[in-house]
């Protein structure tokens, strides 16, 4: 794990922090960094902390970041910048600097609820606990990337897919479809598509999973069109949900 110098908690093993986010995408991040600025003790795990953040493309040039979220605060701090590895530097190193998130790299593989807790086990074995959890896996929830006639069991980023994750949530009844993205290439590279699976729009009651007494979803997790706006908007407001029934 890594944070700041003076976090607001010391995890040990059976720690049970707020919210435990999965997923530090675009969404992810957002989330926690919106939650612990309010005072919440949130776990943020990710498969990659090199990716935490990662925006679409490789560039910030006309990304309609919203006033008041940390991309638009980062944004304007690189200004006129507008390289794409520079702003995921700085994001970056705000995010590990902000009291009370607990960045942990690893990779969600089931879910279960107990009592008024979460836990989460892992593939390194321990298990996680927090009051609420979140999905903001992405594309990556049983992701498949396609390049011309090669497809590989990975996310847009070649990272490992979600697919035990998946696998999890399909036992516990939680009905999954399919979902596909395309990716224009991008300095001579190839265009590509992304296939993953996400919540069926029954399963959702705004944020809140049906089947899950203490389970949210965002970001691609959730049905819609997704640009930088919606999904950094959406990210605020369940933040303002779950800082509402948390109080």
């Amino acid at each position: 794990m890594s944070g700041p110098l003076s976090p607001r908690s010391l995890p040990q093993p059976g720690h049970l922090y707020d919210v435990a986010v999965m997923g530090a995408g675009l969404a992810g991040t957002e989330l926690a960094w919106r939650l612990a600025r309010a005072g919440g003790d949130v776990l943020l795990v990710t498969q990659a902390l090199d990716h935490l953040g990662n925006l679409y493309g490789p560039t910030v040039e006309g990304a309609d970041f919203p006033p008041g979220s940390l991309f638009a605060a980062v944004a304007a701090r690189m200004a006129p910048d507008t390289d794409g590895w520079t702003f995921h530097r700085l994001l970056k190193a705000e995010v590990e600097a902000t009291p009370g998130i607990h960045l942990l790299q690893s990779t969600v593989t089931g879910l279960e609820e107990e009592d008024a807790r979460l836990t989460l086990t892992t593939w390194e074995g321990p298990a996680l606990h927090a009051r609420r959890g979140v999905l903001a896996v992405g594309a990556f929830l049983k992701g498949r990337l396609l390049i011309g006639d090669t497809m590989e069991e990975a996310g847009r980023l070649s990272e490992v897919a979600y697919d035990f994750l998946a696998d999890d949530l399909a036992r516990a009844g939680l009905w999954l479809v399919g979902a596909e993205q395309e990716a224009a290439g991008v300095d001579g590279a190839p265009s590509y598509a992304v296939r993953f699976l996400t919540p069926a729009p029954e399963e959702l009651d705004g944020f809140r999973v049906r089947r899950f007494e203490h389970l949210y979803a965002l970001g691609r997790c959730t049905p819609g069109e997704h640009t930088y706006r919606s999904v950094l908007e959406d990210a605020a407001r369940l933040a303002t949900e779950l800082l509402e029934v948390g109080a």
